[in-house]
């Protein structure tokens, strides 16, 4: 089912599941609404009748709303109902700069109605007090992106929100959370393909709120009912306030980088040129391999790649990097241009018109471990393990003279989570007592007292704990460490011997989800698991380590947002002038307002460390500083 729906593959899905129920499927699988024909699909492990069908037109009431008396009755009509699907329909500009075009509403099944919005927003005057009212729950497929569009018109969507993209998210994390596929999956509805903005917009409101009775049942049946209710839709008003508020950059600090960079990029150019011996174009694979491996010869044991170029990837360049200074310095080349072309460069052209601030959308339903995901800029994926990419968090600056910027961080989050599920008695015990978690960890792996353990225990010790909750094998681990594979066994077997309890947690973790398939974060998020009786070891191996790491991260990202939501409602609650702007990992970044520093401060390590309590204690860093390198 999950392969069908990535692919695609929307009318034979049905079919499929049909003939796996045993049941016979009709000739005609797709009719118009005034005579559908009956499919019998599976939802959350029960078998249940879908009807297909495609829009008939004369069956549909949907009403263009371009006139004062229509978005009356339209306002009537909303104020009457407990429920209505709606979404925002805007313009296509970049950066945040989009314009609220249209708003489509669906009030029951087959019928919608459509409400052109001019500049000002003038027509949202008449069915403001409906979208505001509490009372009304209000649905929609990737409800984020209507909410910010009416918060550009001073309007919070009110009620209790439910957005199917999200449930679907929760019901098949991996799945293609497409309109088209859930609506053929769960209401046996095709999309229309060719048709007008109006009808197609009407089509996805009305769809949406057919959706979502099936949908909510289908959370019920997985226990992800307050998850939905408590996690992911407060979230995603948290989210919406967070984007809206996007974040300053000082461009000047970025040109100043991107003129050094370009230096950078000219001194390691010339260096790897005379290294070799001849000039050549760095960034062509074909030609570096050929310099590297023909020229050169730095390797007697080639890779290459499928078109028959040799391997030059980030890899095998780092196994060179000790032995050969051409590839240290390719290496910094290649970094350098990363950094100038994919951050430096590039965010001057990401801040907003409107604002002068870049608003970089985070996305709830996009990995299956249940973390964000942050898009246009990805402010997660800026490098902070090099002094120059570090730099870069330096240009991240507080919106104005009386704000500061301030960095929330757990601290070990996945370690701490993993002791608390294993139970393991030593390393809870160095939790509570504020030990430094790798160097236990080395004194108990080399056997040694604490205070002779070295540098390089504590870094080896420190590579073990985090590549054992990913599933790390004594080849990684060798690899990592730049070890011999039988030390890195050595060090694995020591480590099991002394925190059993970590080995057993791995263990019945791995049989707990051959047996249902699945495994479950602390708040009942489920990750599926369906190769993990494979009888392929490679393919069973992966979905091995994923039952291992799989709750430990998903439940850092659950804490996470659980904490988010808090804070969140606690700012407005207090109506304070901070606020939330990034989440990063584990990090959560504040424009700190210079008289709230004290009690914000402290209110976000309280609720950063309460939002799950755990056997082990959270420990949350706080910074302050002029801009985000400072703060963290």
């Amino acid at each position: 089912k999950p392969i069908f729906q990535d692919l695609e593959f929307n009318t034979m899905l049905p079919r499929v599941m049909t003939l796996a129920s045993g049941a016979a499927v009709p000739e005609n699988t797709i009719t118009s609404t005034s005579g559908g024909s009956q499919l019998s699909m599976f939802g959350g492990g029960e078998t249940a009748t879908v009807e297909r069908k495609v829009m008939s037109p004369e069956h549909v009431r949907y009403t263009l709303v371009d006139t004062e008396d229509q978005r009356n009755e339209l306002a009537a009509k909303l104020a009457g109902l407990p429920e209505f699907a709606l979404v925002a329909v805007t313009d296509e500009a970049e950066n945040f700069d989009f314009t609220l075009t249209h708003v489509a509403f669906a009030t029951a099944p087959g019928e919608a109605w459509y409400m052109p919005v001019t500049k000002g927003g003038k027509e949202l005057k008449a069915v403001s007090a409906v979208l505001k009212d509490p009372r009304i729950r209000k649905a929609g497929h990737n409800l984020k992106y209507t909410v910010l569009a009416l918060r550009k018109h001073d309007i919070d969507l009110g009620g209790v929100l439910f957005d199917s993209l999200l449930a679907h998210y929760l019901i098949e994390p991996e799945a293609s959370h497409d309109l088209s596929v859930i609506a053929n999956q769960y209401i046996g509805y095709t999309l229309q393909s060719e048709t007008s903005e109006m009808v197609s917009y009407c089509e996805e409101v009305d769809v949406v709120l057919q959706l979502r009775p099936r949908l909510t049942k289908e959370l019920e049946v997985r226990r992800h009912s307050l998850l939905m209710r408590d996690v992911e839709m407060p979230l995603l008003t948290a989210l919406a306030a967070m984007e809206s508020e996007g974040v300053r950059v000082d461009e000047g600090v970025l040109k100043k980088m991107s003129d050094s960079l370009r230096t950078d990029i000219e001194q390691a150019q010339q260096q790897i040129f005379k290294l070799a011996g001849m000039e050549f174009n760095i960034g062509s694979p074909k030609q570096l391999g050929e310099v590297l491996f023909d020229r050169l010869k730095l390797m007697e044991k080639t890779k290459k790649t499928k078109t028959g170029q040799y391997a030059t990837g980030e890899d095998i360049l780092a196994k060179l990097a000790d032995e050969h200074e051409i590839a240290r310095k390719i290496l910094e080349y290649r970094e350098y241009e990363k950094l100038r072309s994919t951050y430096v460069d590039a965010l001057p052209r990401m801040v907003s018109r409107t604002d002068g601030r870049i608003h970089s959308d985070f996305r709830q339903a996009v990995a299956a471990t249940g973390r964000l995901s942050s898009n246009n800029p990805n402010l997660q994926n800026i490098p902070i393990r090099t002094e120059k990419g570090r730099l870069i968090r330096g240009a991240f600056v507080p919106r104005d003279k009386n704000f500061l910027f301030m960095s929330a961080d757990y601290s070990q989050i996945e370690l701490r989570i993993a002791a608390s599920f294993a139970k393991d008695a030593t390393m809870i015990e160095a939790f509570r007592n504020k030990r430094d978690i790798h160097t236990t960890t080395a004194a108990k792996v080399f056997k040694v007292e604490i205070d002779k353990v070295t540098p390089d225990m504590r870094r080896k010790a420190k590579e073990v704990n985090f590549g054992i909750l990913y599933g790390s094998t004594a080849f990684g681990l060798s690899q990592n460490l730049n070890i011999s594979k039988s030390e890195a066994a050595e060090i694995i077997e020591s480590y099991f011997k002394e925190f059993s309890a970590i080995k057993r947690y791995m263990d019945d973790s791995i049989n707990m989800a051959r047996e249902k398939e699945y495994v479950e974060t602390i708040l009942g998020r489920r990750r599926y698991l369906r190769d993990i009786n494979s009888r392929n070891i490679t393919t069973r191996g992966f979905a091995e380590r994923n039952a291992i790491n799989a709750p430990i991260q998903g439940s850092a990202a659950d804490i996470i947002k659980i904490a988010m939501v808090n804070i969140h409602q606690w700012l407005n609650r207090e109506k304070l002038k901070s606020r939330m702007i990034l989440q990063v990992h584990d990090e959560l970044v504040f424009d700190l307002h210079r008289d709230e520093q004290d009690i914000v401060k402290s209110k976000v390590i309280e609720l950063m460390k309460s939002a799950v309590i755990l056997d082990v204690p959270m420990e949350v860093e706080v910074g302050v500083g002029k801009n985000w390198l400072e703060a963290h």
